[in-house]
């Protein structure tokens, strides 16, 4: 029952926020190759530069129709310059701290470390998410009656 009061809490008190940190390589070393400026590739998707340059960092996610512009730009198959988005959960501003002793406000998360859960905590997240729902239902019929 701890396990899932835990995850309960992490749940419900902590803002998730989906993050690709992988750098789309495989574009930015065909945009250099071809001779091109971030400036003229964010002509293309349209967007600004800085926009452009967090696409290509991988911070901010790249569409299925702004691979097919950029590509078609480049004048390459997507297959040469197309990169999987790197799905993480970062917790930002968590409210807890599961250490004894601790204070509510204080997450034990330094700046540095975000904190961020893998892919596997997250499906055991929706497990435990699921055995909790199960127990709400069962206390949900125990007080129908």
């Amino acid at each position: 029952m701890t396990r899932i009061f835990f995850l309960f809490n992490l749940i419900f008190f902590c803002k998730f926020v989906k993050m690709s940190d992988m750098q789309k390589e495989k574009l930015r070393t065909v945009r250099k190759m071809k001779g091109f400026t971030q400036q003229q590739m964010a002509e293309v998707i349209p967007t600004d530069v800085s926009n452009y340059s967090r696409k290509e960092s991988g911070t901010v996610s790249i569409t299925q129709t702004e691979w097919n512009k950029l590509a078609q730009f480049l004048e390459v198959p997507i297959e040469e310059i197309y990169e999987e988005e790197e799905a993480k959960i970062v917790i930002e501003n968590p409210v807890f701290n599961d250490s004894p002793g601790s204070n509510v406000g204080n997450s034990g998360f330094s700046a540095n470390n975000m904190g961020q859960i893998t892919n596997e905590l997250s499906i055991e997240i929706i497990k435990t998410m699921q055995e909790y729902i199960g127990l709400l239902k069962e206390e949900i019929n125990r007080l129908k009656k």
